[in-house]
């Protein structure tokens, strides 16, 4: 074969290979609409924000980008050893063209500066008759007071229509709070307290996460908003504002011993857990008042039923590593009692 068929071929190979990593590149970029975490296809107003000024920054971003790496695989090929083409023309001390490719990017970031700028401003202020509520981040679970008396674990409630003003702070190490369809991540930091706005629009599911490497279950540390109508929202409140319920003879041995109960290593469930209307009032671990009301537990890893807390109560650092909560060596009778009791707490 001549040098021309050669050289023909050689062009065929970097072609191929050139729309073989095109094609990987696109393909991975390949997502689903539907995807639960996407934060390309936001529903709350700051995400859909976020998401309009991702889109100009990305346009400007990928023009520059193709230019770039356009005239670099222009100048690659046109002067690749071998050829029998002159050096080319050296431009050191090009006063001119240096004063021309330090002003072109000044002015791009200049004019992204513009857009971002007053969309930060805008996110940081305190919104008025927001929801306020108080975002506590443990190893590793979410805690939520609510300003109207609310206390609940990892699902978060909120009003459709309405801003909800979240104070974020840490009771150990440093987390991230993100719930991607509603709003970027806002770091939990211990010893202060930052600031979040997020709202949605339409009643539904959106599932979040800790994104803040924080320990053995950071992975497990996951989250749920749930966005209601105001009305159904309203009636929820009034839900979790009142008393556990009144115990029937079915659930009073379970009960008993989740008041009384002293287990291993001398521990007991009043000591952290807390259940309003008893005794029960600890702050260490998730307050479970209304536990049978939640859809699932243990930092939203567990879909909530007979089954799964009895395997919970079982060993709790075997279901997740880590776990605060310790292995109580709980016979099958106390696992029995305890979950009927917990199931009852509607």
């Amino acid at each position: 074969m001549n040098r021309l068929g050669i050289r023909a071929q050689t062009k065929v190979k970097y072609i191929l290979r050139l729309v073989a990593l095109g094609s990987a590149l696109v393909l991975s970029a390949c997502i689903s609409e539907d995807a639960p975490m996407n934060y390309l296809y936001p529903e709350g107003p700051q995400a859909i924000q976020a998401d309009r000024l991702w889109d100009v920054t990305f346009g400007i971003a990928a023009v520059v980008f193709f230019l770039v790496e356009g005239a670099l695989i222009y100048i690659l090929f046109k002067y690749r050893e071998g050829k029998a083409n002159a050096a080319p023309k050296q431009l050191h001390g090009h006063t001119k063209l240096e004063l021309l490719w330090t002003a072109i990017p000044a002015v791009i970031l200049t004019g992204i500066a513009f857009m971002t700028v007053p969309v930060i401003f805008e996110q940081a202020r305190e919104p008025k008759g927001a929801v306020q509520i108080e975002v506590v981040g443990h190893q590793w679970w979410w805690e939520y007071k609510y300003d109207n008396g609310v206390v609940t674990a990892n699902e978060l409630h909120i009003p459709t229509g309405r801003p909800i003003l979240l104070d974020l702070r840490s009771a150990d190490v440093i987390h991230s709070f993100w719930i991607p369809k509603l709003a970027g991540k806002q770091d939990v930091v211990p010893g202060r307290i930052n600031h979040l706005t997020i709202s949605a629009t339409e009643p539904g599911e959106y599932l979040g996460q800790c994104a803040e490497y924080c320990g053995l279950s950071h992975a497990n540390m996951r989250a749920k908003a749930y966005a209601h109508d105001p009305a159904d929202f309203d009636r929820w409140v009034q839900e979790q504002l009142a008393a556990a319920p009144a115990d029937d003879a079915s659930v009073a041995a379970g009960r008993d011993l989740f008041l009384t109960g002293t287990f291993a290593g001398g521990q007991q469930c009043v000591s952290c857990h807390t259940v309003k209307g008893t005794a029960a009032a600890g702050i260490i671990g998730p307050n479970l008042t209304h536990l049978a009301s939640r859809d699932r537990f243990a930092g939203e890893m567990f879909e909530l039923n007979d089954e799964n807390l009895r395997r919970w109560l079982a060993d709790p650092p075997a279901r997740k590593p880590g776990s605060k909560m310790p292995d109580l060596n709980l016979t099958d009778q106390q696992i029995n009692d305890l979950t009927a009791y917990l199931l009852s707490l509607e």
